[in-house]
């Protein structure tokens, strides 16, 4: 079975991001474990982390030409929650 696409996504914190999906659930994903493979080092800096886009039709969150997560590895090992309505 396929993942849903990404429909939104931010991060919340220095190491934590929120992805809303195709299906209307949310997941949060801890990027802190991504931190010992050097290609991810880089966002050991928040500013870094925040600089991201939602890959074209939503596979993916995309920093640069060298950088990108999955649909599939947010979907998959990212924390169902529910958002807290803010009104």
């Amino acid at each position: 079975m396929k993942p849903p696409r990404i429909v939104s996504a931010k991060a919340i914190d220095n190491q934590t991001l929120v992805i809303k999906f195709t299906n209307n659930e949310f997941r949060k994903y801890d990027i802190s474990k991504l931190l010992e493979n050097p290609m991810f080092a880089k966002f050991r800096n928040p500013t870094v982390l925040k600089n991201f886009r939602i890959e074209e039709g939503g596979y993916g969150l995309v920093w640069d030409e060298d950088v990108d997560i999955s649909e599939y590895e947010l979907w998959q090992n990212g924390k169902s929650f529910t958002p807290v309505d803010s009104r």
